[in-house]
């Protein structure tokens, strides 16, 4: 799930910038909305000139799921411990090195990311959110720590000893 996605392209276009947005919506499927539009400088660039990315993942913890959103959530009937899982999801505040949580064929250079707020949230009607604020990710990268979170909530992974040795600086 996508919010507040920024986005920017250079144009010779003549449309007022107030009225981009109804322009631009007027082209576009009805799954993306352009929200506003705004002048930048020259030198910027959407994902090059961010100084942090928020990622939320969505859990389902119910044990029947939802038609609706199913292809924005996951599901995962098994009942989870929230508790352990807030206690690992702290382990990955801070600088580290995330190579073991990245998918192959990822192209970045450094695998060295610094997470700045890792949080577990519970929402009513079984719902579970985990949210990664940082300088940047990975390919894949938050996906995979949700599903390592999973296996810690099912009980499958005790964190601190995993957590120590795939996210320490190498």
């Amino acid at each position: 799930m996508h919010f507040g996605q920024v986005a920017n392209f250079k144009t010779n276009s003549n449309i007022p910038i107030e009225k981009f947005a109804i322009a631009i919506n007027s082209n576009l499927k009805k799954s993306i909305l352009i929200k506003s539009a705004e002048e930048v400088e020259e030198k910027f660039h959407s994902r090059l000139s961010c100084k942090q990315k928020t990622y939320r993942y969505i859990i389902n913890n119910s044990k029947v799921g939802t038609a609706i959103y199913r292809n924005l959530e996951t599901h995962i009937p098994m009942k989870l411990d929230i508790e352990k899982m807030k206690k690992a999801i702290s382990y990955f505040e801070g600088e580290h090195d995330f190579k073991a949580f990245k998918a192959s064929g990822t192209s970045s250079k450094s695998s060295i990311r610094t997470i700045y707020k890792a949080e577990i949230i519970e929402k009513p009607e079984d719902k579970i959110w985990i949210e990664l604020t940082g300088n940047g990710f990975l390919y894949n990268m938050v996906r995979i720590i949700a599903g390592t979170l999973v296996e810690v909530g099912l009980g499958n992974i005790r964190s601190r000893r995993y957590f120590y040795y795939y996210t320490r600086k190498r």
